[in-house]
């Protein structure tokens, strides 16, 4: 009920058919008006002033603050003080997810995902003869794979939630190899660490990322080449891509070309653009 509801336009008094309930209601609505009534005029007008400078001076403060951030220098396109947030942000989580897994979910809850960025898939692919390379942190070459190589390593199927950074979920099914089942391949080329990073590129090397090693021997790393229990078509990454719940989507690289093992951090292509290196959930 509304406030006009409780009151008797007579008498501006509870009326005596009320409910108590409804009485109750009343009394306090009335001594909420008679508290805002005792208000002496000069703290009012203190209140409205003081409120009014709090205002301006938050106002002030943030376009001072706007302005000294437009006047510092850029790294990889963003001021050199929120690149600088980033890494902080890193070193404080990655001991933290260091081994961490993705809530799983059952397949029926899962469905074919949307097509979302096809940076590095404009070329024209031949899937027959596609094939992998692998270099190790010395720049040689340590192995090629086919997609029939990968398919004989064991297979994992994972529905989980892939997590866009532009703030879009969906629950989704992934078919594939463990990329650490292809990295203990190499291991006494490359031993039982094989680098502190990995970079991935696409066949035409227009899209590239680059991840921790920690993260890409998470046992929900993987080398996909399923989609919801069906090959993975070419703008969904065919013939192979990464999946993984545990980084956005900007990671998860579609039409893998290249593999490369190293120990220095490599560049990315939406971290050239200002967005976090690690991107990590």
């Amino acid at each position: 009920m509304s406030k006009e509801q409780f009151v008797d336009p007579a008498t501006a008094e509870p009326n005596p058919q009320w409910s108590e309930a409804d009485a109750e209601r009343f009394a306090r609505y009335k001594a909420v008006e008679t508290e805002q009534a005792r208000v002496p005029l000069g703290e009012y007008r203190q209140r409205s002033r003081r409120s009014f400078l709090t205002g301006a001076v938050g106002i002030v403060g943030s376009y001072a603050g706007w302005r000294w951030l437009q006047g510092r220098p850029e790294e990889n396109r963003i001021p050199d003080v929120l690149r600088r947030g980033h890494e902080f942000n890193e070193a404080l989580w990655r001991p933290v997810s260091a081994g961490r897994t993705a809530p799983t979910f059952d397949r029926s809850e899962s469905s074919m995902i949307r097509v979302n960025g096809r940076i590095g898939l404009e070329s024209p692919i031949d899937l027959d003869s596609w094939e992998m390379t692998i270099t190790g942190p010395d720049g040689s070459v340590v192995g090629v794979r086919t997609l029939d190589d990968i398919k004989e390593l064991p297979k994992v199927e994972l529905t989980v939630e892939h997590k866009c950074v532009e703030g879009w979920s969906h629950i989704v099914t992934w078919g594939g190899a463990r990329f650490s089942d292809l990295a203990a391949l190499y291991q006494d080329q490359l031993g039982e660490r094989p680098s502190d990073f990995v970079s991935l590129e696409t066949p035409d090397g227009e899209y590239y990322v680059g991840i921790d090693i920690e993260s890409m021997m998470n046992p929900q790393m993987l080398l996909a080449y399923e989609l919801q229990g069906e090959p993975l078509d070419l703008e969904h990454g065919a013939p192979l891509r990464l999946a993984t719940p545990n980084k956005y989507g900007i990671k998860c690289l579609k039409r893998i070309a290249s593999v490369a093992f190293t120990n220095e951090q490599p560049t990315d292509y939406w971290y050239e653009r200002g967005y976090d290196w690690y991107a990590q959930l």
